[in-house]
């Protein structure tokens, strides 16, 4: 099975709904990841962040039903990693893209991981981070996978 870590900037497109789903890119390529996972063919693996950061921007975009969409995504049935497990790692990459700590813990466990991928929609990090491997951006992921 494809082990996959998707950041904030992806979940947050499976519960947009709107003008929110409107303004946001690459929706559709969210759904079809979200449906791989639930038919199992992909399994997400996630850092132990994850829920609070998704939850800080639903709060904002969709305050009416984030609570309920934070449950929802509590209870999907990823895999959560503890903090510590990747860390280090995660450090290190701050490090080396001058970039904020919680977007390279996604990276960091994406290596930890043999085989997996992070799949983001965050083009900042992207862009100073795809040439260290591992990362993919999301409307590409079927791309790869297929």
């Amino acid at each position: 099975m494809i082990e996959l870590v998707v950041d904030a900037s992806v979940a947050v497109k499976w519960f947009v709904r709107g003008q929110w789903a409107t303004s946001e890119g690459n929706v559709d390529a969210a759904h079809d990841l979200l449906r791989s996972c639930r038919s199992g063919r992909v399994r997400f693996v996630q850092p132990a962040h994850f829920l609070a950061e998704v939850a800080s921007v639903l709060i904002r975009l969709t305050p009416d039903t984030a609570q309920d969409d934070v449950r929802l995504l509590s209870e999907a049935g990823m895999e959560w990693c503890s903090p510590g497990e990747s860390m280090a790692d995660a450090m290190r990459l701050a490090h080396q893209t001058q970039h904020h700590l919680f977007d390279t813990a996604y990276h960091a466990l994406a290596f930890q991981r043999k085989g997996a991928f992070l799949i983001t929609a965050d083009r900042r990090y992207f862009q100073k981070a795809a040439s260290l491997g591992r990362l993919l951006w999301l409307e590409d992921w079927r791309r790869v996978f297929e």
